[in-house]
Parts: structure tokens; C-alpha cells; sequence
């Protein structure tokens, strides 16, 4: 915090005082050229700052911002932020000053909209006014040439793919990988202690890597996992490039990471003829489109990283708070158990194994999902930048300005779903009303793998739930955002089998 109070530049009538106390003596008896010069420095870059601040928020006389507050001086309303839950920080400013309301957070003056027209608006009907946005630390990490940073012909040509990597068609034969997956974890959690979120990320990183390179296990792959840990570490850290930050290890990570997926490209661009080993990687390395440049190599890294980010915290924070839904709600667990008790009957008197269509009978377990989903509400907010200057529901939009779409603050709003709070599968029963439930965001920047995430949750708990109890160790209670909300300290649970 010191650091941050220490970089920001002092404001004119503050800075004489300022220098006295610092320094123990009086401005005059200091004065030399190159103190003048400095001081000149200073104050010129104040006035650009003031400058920008007043080029940054001004708008036509007939077209107002929306209401809010842009917080203090450079910092806005970021402390705030930091200090308070931030769905208390949204939902607080939405009851103050309606549906569409400015702020100033992280650095940049800002948006927020929290009514589903609205969130149509930003990111279906008029998403090319809207670019996505992210910190450059994360670009970095991530790499540039990722899906998530573009829009376009170059971003059209991506989703294609991606998705053609995960539509049902696509991934209905990996069912009985990510079983193996499954079946291999459970018996070590047997009458163990456990940290449900860790384990959570190792069961989502282990399918991730499966839809990312296929079924094909070349010999890269265990030095991929080992750097992309190491990556993750340092992803959520402070962007401070300095030897023995964690984001400082994390980018040396991320240099070995693209060297070893280059050598893995490059050794199954050269067996070709054998087929592109499958996954992502596969449909990256087999498009052949005529009329475009085939895709380099440092694009197929970024998006094959790109894809193991996307796949990976958000499905494991779902599965943590699954699991916590279903302790807390003993009725429903034992529903859910009965009916995946009816789907495991089924198999054993076929004499097989689950299979893609055994998931497409679980209409209560889906139910806890998507209410999972909302209650939790993983992905609070998405952030958009506005292209140029934006007339928007009656108020003006400046050119560069982020745009928050908050989806938790919509997936709580007693409007359309009733006692908002409550934990009620049963809603679901009756379709939510457009735009008013998107878990895996809208439009042409939604998640494309949401098919994959809700089968390896539905494939983990046909098994968990069939076969084992868990029971909340301590009594601690209550939220933690590391990025995504998660239960405190990741839920530790004690799993035992279930008595039948």
C-alpha cells in the first residue's frame, strides 16, 4: 500500500508541505537547477495527468455519463474495492444509482451494467462496439495471440475451431477417458482429509489436458504440466518483473512453456500423415484453409494455453461449491444419489460403460449444476472496452472506457430468479428468461467449452456420489476470492465410503 501512495504524484498544493516534513528543512534553502529542474518535472506531469483525467471524462452537454462515483484522485474507487466483498461493492452502487452506473477501478474509469438487456446489448447485439479486455500482465502470461484478446476475422476463424474441438459430437467419445480420470483419483481420496479445491484443479487440469492434446500422450506432456503449474502460480500474482517474483518465475515458466509446445508442434506438424494426435491441438494443426495463412506456431501455443486456463480454476471452483451445496443440502444429495443409482443400474445390467448418452438422463444432477452455477456465480463480471464513443440507454460512453457486464448481480436478482439466495434446483424446471442466466457468458466471446465442462462434472459426480460421503472439516465459513470465489480455505473435506 506505501508503495502505491509513494508512486502517485503529489498534487501542487501538497507538494511543498510534502518536501518539507520528508526532507526536515524549508523548499528555498534546497533550491539548486537540478532540484528546480525536477520540481518542473513534477509539476508538469501532474498538469498532463489533471489534462488527461478532464479529455478522459468529458462528454456532449446532451449526452450525460451514467451516475456514480469515480472515487478519489488516480486511485478511485480501487481500495473500496479491495476492502469490501465485491458483489457488496456492485450490488451496493446498483441500489444507489440504478441498473447502469460509472466507476473508477483498477486504473481505469469504468461501466457497470447489471440489467440483461443491457448485458445483450455490450456483449450480443452491438459486442463489435465492445472489445474484450484484459490487464496486459494477463496477455502476457496468457500470450497475445490467444482467442480471448481479438475480435474480427482472426477471432471468427478461432471460434470455429475451438468450438469444432468441443461440441458434443466432438467430445461424446471422451467419456470414458475422463472416467479413468475419475475412477483414478477417488480411491486415494478414501478416508482422507483433503483440500476439495486442490483437488478439484488436478482432476479439471488432468481433462484439460486431454482436450487440449488428445489422447495421445507424447513425451512433452509431463514437462507441459510441470511448467503450466508453475505458470498458474504466478498468474494471479502482482505484475512486478523482478527476479524472484512469483510473476517473474511465472514469465521464465511461460518462455519454457512456449519452447516445449513449439517442439511438440512441430514433431506432429512432421508426423502429419498419422493424424494430428487429437484434441485442440489437432484441429489447430489440421486447418487448411485456402484462403488464409495457415496458423503459426506461436499461435497455436497461445491458444492451446489459452484453453488449459479457460478449462481449469473455473470448473474446479464449480466442483468445490457443488460439493458444498450437496453437504449442506442432505435431501438433495441423496436425490441426486438416487437418481445416478438408476443411471449405474442401467449399466451394470448392459454389462458396459457409461457412455455420452447416460449423461443426457440426469435431469436433477444437471439441475444442481446450473443452480450451482448461478448461486455461486464464478464468473462475476466480464470486461468489455469501448471502440469509440458509445450513446448507451440514454447516457454517453467515452472511447476506451471498460464496460462490466456483472452477471452475479443479475443471477441474484429476485426479479427473475425468486428468494435469490436460496440454494433451488427446482427453478430450473421452468427455462430461465433470456439473458438473464449465463454462466459461460453470451455471444460471439462466450465459453465455447461449456459442453466439456458439464460433462466432467456430471462423469465425477455419477461416481462420487454413488460411492462416497464427504463431511466439512471445521466450522469456518464464508468466501474467498483467489481469483474466483471460492469457499474459505478451499473447503476442506473428510471423504468416506459411503455405507449401501
Amino acid at each position: 500500500m506505501q508503495l502505491l501512495f509513494s508512486s502517485l504524484p503529489l498534487p501542487p498544493h501538497t507538494f511543498l508541505p510534502t518536501f518539507t516534513a520528508f526532507y526536515g528543512c524549508h523548499l528555498p534553502f534546497l533550491i539548486t537547477p537540478i532540484v528546480l529542474f525536477y520540481l518542473m518535472v513534477v509539476l508538469v506531469v501532474v498538469m498532463l495527468l489533471l489534462l488527461l483525467s478532464v479529455h478522459q471524462w468529458r462528454h456532449p452537454k446532451d449526452k450525460p455519463l451514467p451516475p456514480g462515483s469515480m472515487g478519489w484522485p488516480y486511485i478511485g474507487e480501487t481500495l473500496k474495492l479491495y476492502k469490501e466483498n465485491p458483489n457488496s461493492f456492485f450490488a451496493n452502487r446498483q441500489k444507489r444509482y440504478g441498473d447502469i452506473f460509472k466507476s473508477h477501478i483498477l486504473g481505469c474509469p469504468c461501466v457497470m451494467i447489471s440489467s440483461p438487456d443491457a448485458a445483450k446489448i455490450v456483449l450480443v447485439t452491438k459486442a463489435h462496439l465492445f472489445k474484450p479486455t484484459y490487464p496486459p500482465s494477463k496477455e502476457k502470461m496468457i500470450g497475445p495471440e490467444a482467442i480471448f484478446f481479438h475480435q474480427g476475422p482472426y477471432h471468427s476463424r478461432l471460434k470455429k475451431l475451438v468450438q469444432a474441438s468441443f461440441l458434443p459430437s466432438a467430445i461424446r467419445g471422451s467419456v470414458s477417458e475422463i472416467e479413468q480420470i475419475v475412477l483414478k483419483f477417488l480411491p486415494a481420496w478414501d478416508n482422507t482429509t483433503l483440500n476439495t479445491l486442490q483437488e478439484m484443479k488436478r482432476y479439471a487440469f488432468d481433462v484439460a489436458m486431454i482436450s487440449a492434446f488428445g489422447h495421445k500422450q507424447d513425451k512433452e506432456i509431463n514437462g507441459i504440466k510441470q511448467l503450466y503449474q508453475c505458470l498458474e502460480k504466478g498468474y494471479n500474482s502482482m505484475p512486478l518483473d523482478l527476479p524472484g517474483t512469483p510473476f517473474n518465475k511465472a514469465m521464465k515458466a511461460r518462455k519454457l512453456l512456449n519452447e516445449t509446445l513449439r517442439r511438440l508442434i512441430k514433431e506432429r506438424r512432421e508426423n502429419e500423415k498419422q493424424g494430428g494426435g487429437g484434441g485442440l491441438l489437432g484441429v489447430l494443426l489440421g486447418d487448411k484453409n485456402q484462403k488464409v495463412d495457415q496458423l503459426s506456431d506461436s499461435q497455436i501455443a497461445d491458444n492451446v494455453i489459452g484453453v488449459i486456463f479457460a478449462a481449469h480454476d473455473t470448473t474446479a471452483s464449480v466442483l468445490t461449491w457443488l460439493l458444498k451445496y450437496l453437504h449442506d443440502n442432505g435431501n438433495l444429495l441423496e436425490a441426486v444419489t438416487r437418481e445416478q443409482e438408476g443411471v449405474r443400474r442401467e449399466i451394470i445390467e448392459a454389462n458396459r460403460r457409461l457412455m455420452w448418452d447416460d449423461t443426457r438422463h440426469m435431469p436433477l444432477t444437471t439441475r444442481v449444476i446450473q443452480e450451482t452455477l448461478r448461486t455461486a456465480s464464478i464468473l462475476s463480471f466480464t470486461f468489455r472496452e469501448a471502440v469509440e464513443d458509445v450513446e448507451f440507454e440514454g447516457y454517453y460512453i467515452p472511447k476506451g472506457w471498460k464496460v462490466l457486464p456483472l452477471f452475479r448481480t443479475i443471477h441474484h436478482c429476485a426479479d427473475f430468479f425468486p428468494k435469490p439466495e436460496k440454494f433451488d434446483p427446482s427453478r430450473f424446471e421452468v427455462p430461465p428468461k433470456p439473458n438473464t442466466f449465463m454462466p459461460f457468458g453470451n455471444g460471439v466471446h462466450s465459453c465455447p467449452g461449456s459442453e466439456l465442462a458439464k460433462l466432467e462434472i456430471l462423469v465425477l459426480l455419477h461416481h462420487l456420489t454413488t460411492k462416497y460421503r464427504w463431511q466439512v472439516v471445521g466450522d469456518e465459513d464464508g468466501i474467498q476470492y483467489g481469483p474466483f470465489p471460492v469457499p474459505k480455505k478451499g473447503l476442506p473435506v473428510k471423504v468416506t465410503p459411503r455405507n449401501i
